[in-house]
């Protein structure tokens, strides 16, 4: 098998060292990095080089520098996120804010999910989900048509209980959901709704929910910033 060499700029290969060694917590919160001269020596290359890695992990919030004192690892890990179905908002904590709401042909993965014929429409409600005000996932979700026509979640307004509550009310109940976990570079939509450098990679979660006679009610497509969250799940063995 040939071997595969690591063609990103010499930058970017630091990055992703300082960047490994910051969520393993070999560089703890906190905690002081390395000097650009002992950065220089370690990796072997030039100041502007480093500086140019230390850019890198700056916009993406992971260090800050403190003038006269040195670069220091931010006082922030990332923040764990229960795989649920549905959170309830709180004043301080996480809100969803509609971004678009229309009937769609879905995508092909989608509309597969649902049984859905070539062509058919779904209900998509695009939101987006903040945490203390700061930006944390886009959502789509798709919902079949004859199910949610005529009811809350085709408005564009936000919906008390959220889908869970409705589907419940029209004799679809939230049982279980099934997660394909992946991860991609962001679309210009992301980048600038979640407001992530480039360089972030997005953490996209095809949610399938489903309910009795495991019929599938609901799919959705969340993204979220892969440089300061992560995803938690508990399950008993």
């Amino acid at each position: 098998m040939a071997e595969k060499t690591d063609g990103r700029p010499r930058y970017q290969q630091i990055a992703a060292d300082l960047r490994a060694a910051i969520m393993l917590g070999d560089l703890p919160v906190g905690g002081k990095l390395p000097s650009v001269r002992q950065l220089e020596s370690q990796f072997s290359t030039t100041s502007r080089t480093i500086q140019e890695a230390l850019a890198v992990l700056r916009a993406e919030g992971h260090i800050e520098s403190k003038q006269g004192q040195g670069i220091f690892v931010l006082a922030r890990q990332p923040h764990a996120v229960d795989a649920t179905a549905y959170v309830v908002p709180t004043a301080t904590g996480y809100q969803y804010n509609i971004v678009d709401v229309q009937e769609v042909v879905p995508p092909a993965d989608v509309a597969t999910a649902f049984g859905l014929d070539e062509g058919e429409q779904a209900l998509l409600r695009k939101r987006l989900t903040t945490l203390g005000g700061k930006p944390l996932e886009v959502d789509r979700s798709y919902y079949p048509l004859a199910i949610v026509a005529g009811t809350e979640l085709a408005g564009r307004k936000r919906v008390k209980g959220g889908a869970p509550r409705v589907l419940a009310e029209a004799g679809h109940p939230q049982r279980y959901f099934v997660d394909r976990v992946s991860t991609r570079p962001p679309t210009t939509e992301e980048l600038e709704l979640l407001g992530i450098p480039e360089t972030v990679p997005i953490i996209q979660q095809f949610r399938i929910i489903y309910t009795d006679h495991d019929r599938p009610v609901e799919v959705s497509v969340l993204a979220k910033p892969g440089n300061l969250y992560e995803l938690r799940y508990q399950t008993t063995i």
